[in-house]
């Protein structure tokens, strides 16, 4: 039992390709601090640089239409529909073009927003009808969860502290008017929206730490909650390499196609070293390009034997020298040089090759022993 509960424990951190595929669902970490932050900044942006600057421009359209209104004239009919539509629509664009500056902030902000939290995510899966959502037990225990817990301690600081900054400014601001002096309703506006500007930077600089935390929060337990048991970790190897026997089986091709890509070189090979039986390492030197012999095909047992075969077959020199032959198999991966510390006994070795295919027969190099028929 004990085995049972250690497999579905979910202790392990998430691999990567379980974190894709939770974004692909659309469960991405979202902080909704991190948007009353932007909304207050752009809020405060908003009135401390586009209002004053757009403001008087609206201003400018409402009073222009009242001045011109005596003047105006719209018939009936037809032409009196156009006329009011003309007037309307040139209104309504001055507008448009006064507010866009707004939206324009409003926008940005988002963008600001999405870019803090990192990763945003399209998702339909997340907006499907599903029974879960409106399940009470799932209703329960989402509500009695540590992140219901950590949503209500949030917004209880928050209440209290922005409620308590709004009353303090508030009553600032109502104590500042009764002082002043010679405070006319002119200057009301203005005042206003100085008042408006200092509560909105308070509110921004104590939503800063609060959106921080929460998005260190939201990222932690996003995380926790992607956390793997050991079967899930061997479902998903066996979801992505497949089950043992498919993966023994592609690893059984793969040596096939090796061995025979392997054996495929083997008729240009200038030497085949072997020991005797066991081990076949064949080896290529040209003088012009190569600065050391390069093994092109090496083999044991079974594809040891079909090396010399083919050697057999193109009239390529077999080499017998042991602990030669053992040692290159055990060193030289395909494709590569000889090692330096071998050159010397390999270039007497090439040297006596290329001297029988010159037809200059010598002895052959202590230690080699040149094969004349297949064991």
């Amino acid at each position: 039992m004990a085995e049972g509960n250690d497999s579905t424990e979910k202790t392990l951190e998430p691999t990567e390709k379980r974190l894709q595929d939770a974004r692909k669902k659309g469960d991405v970490p979202t902080s909704k601090e991190t948007g009353n932050m932007v909304v207050v900044m752009a809020l405060l942006g908003i009135i401390a640089f586009v209002l004053p600057l757009q403001t008087p421009k609206v201003v400018d359209a409402l009073t222009s239409l009242i001045d011109q209104s005596a003047s105006l004239t719209v018939a009936t009919g037809a032409p009196g529909v156009a006329r009011l539509g003309q007037i309307i629509s040139e209104f309504a664009l001055n507008l448009a073009l006064t507010v866009a500056p707004i939206f324009g902030v409003l926008l940005l902000g988002g963008a600001i927003g999405a870019a803090i939290q990192g990763e945003t995510v399209i998702a339909f899966e997340r907006i499907e009808p599903k029974l879960s959502k409106i399940s009470p037990a799932e209703g329960l225990k989402r509500l009695f969860s540590a992140n219901s817990l950590v949503e209500f301690v949030k917004s209880i600081i928050k209440v209290f502290a922005i409620g308590g900054l709004a009353i303090w400014f508030t009553d600032q601001a109502v104590r500042k008017i009764w002082m002043t002096s010679g405070f006319l309703p002119e200057f009301l506006p203005a005042y206003l929206v100085e008042a408006s500007q200092k509560l909105l930077m308070a509110a921004a600089i104590l939503l800063v730490p609060i959106a921080i935390a929460d998005i260190m929060w939201r990222r932690f337990d996003w995380r926790k909650k992607q956390r793997m048991s050991q079967k899930d970790l061997q479902d998903e190897i066996k979801e992505s390499e497949g089950s043992p026997e498919i993966r023994s089986k592609r690893a059984r091709r793969r040596r096939e196609l090796s061995q025979q890509r392997t054996i495929a070189v083997v008729p240009i090979a200038d030497v085949i070293l072997t020991n005797p039986t066991h081990y076949s390492v064949a080896l290529k030197y040209d003088p012009a390009s190569d600065m050391a012999p390069v093994c092109i095909a090496k083999g044991a047992d079974l594809v040891a034997l079909r090396i010399r075969e083919i050697g057999f077959e193109h009239d390529i020199p077999i080499i017998e020298n042991k602990p030669l032959a053992r040692l290159l198999y055990d060193t030289v991966e395909i494709d590569q040089v000889v090692p330096v510390e071998h050159w010397e006994i390999v270039a007497e070795i090439i040297s006596f090759v290329f001297d029988l295919k010159n037809n200059k027969p010598r002895k052959a190099p202590e230690g080699s022993v040149l094969r004349t028929r297949l064991n």
